[in-house]
């Protein structure tokens, strides 16, 4: 019986071999917790923009080719935009820059005395603000995923600050600066910057990458305006 118990006092102690965030998420203190819990949520929402708005930029591209493809063919611009301009108004950029060109045309050349330049003037100032328009409307829901790359790792951080404060109210309550309680603490409040950080590094590159994407998008619907433009111009001087 004596071998056995000096056996047993002898052999090391097993603890885990890795990380479980589950057992660290519910050890936490009730305010780290609450940080984590927020930031795992920023993090889903994050990730749900990215999916959403990356197809949603595929089809506006998509459809915008087929759209400015059928538009440069056609000989009959103002036919063409009664048939295809109600239908893929809601769906298509070039097709409101195209609407938005068309009604300052038809109200610029309804009176009898025409100012060329000022119908070309007023032209460009309509188009130039449906581009913009469109840009700012893509742009909307991209202001979560700056949000959330800007302030997510000072969040986790203060999740950080608190668990250790905790900790070392640990070691003034128990009177004992062991490993075994300073290390439980501390790595519950390491683990709150660890998710900051695994929300506002998504967050960061998605913003980049799709402001990157609406500004291309903003550049190819300015250059489709300005050719719109030159066309309802020279139709101008023919008049």
């Amino acid at each position: 019986m004596t071998v056995l118990a000096s056996l047993a006092a002898a052999a090391p102690v097993t603890g885990p071999t890795r990380l479980d965030p589950i057992e660290l998420f519910l050890a936490a203190d009730i305010v780290v917790q609450s940080v984590m819990a927020g930031l795992v949520l920023a993090s889903v929402w994050v990730w749900a923009i990215v999916i959403s708005f990356g197809l949603r930029m595929a089809g506006i591209r998509k459809r915008c080719d087929a759209y400015e493809r059928d538009f440069w063919k056609a000989s009959d611009i103002e036919a063409f935009q009664a048939e295809r301009g109600g239908k893929e108004a809601g769906e298509v950029p070039s097709a409101r820059i195209v609407a938005a060109g068309l009604g300052e045309w038809r109200r610029s050349t309804a009176a009898k005395a025409i100012d060329r330049e000022g119908v070309r003037q007023r032209l460009a100032t309509a188009m130039d603000s449906a581009v913009a328009h469109e840009a700012d409307k893509l742009s909307e829901r991209l202001g979560f995923l700056a949000t959330t790359g800007s302030v997510a790792p000072f969040i986790g951080l203060f999740g950080t600050v608190w668990g250790i404060m905790n900790s070392f109210f640990q070691i003034g309550a128990q009177e004992n600066s062991s490993l075994a309680v300073v290390a439980p603490g501390i790595s519950e409040a390491l683990f709150a910057t660890a998710i900051g950080l695994f929300a506002a590094i998504p967050a960061v590159i998605a913003y980049n990458r799709f402001a990157q994407s609406v500004n291309r998008l903003e550049a190819r619907l300015q250059r489709f305006a300005d050719r719109f433009h030159a066309s309802l111009s020279r139709e101008l001087d023919a008049a």
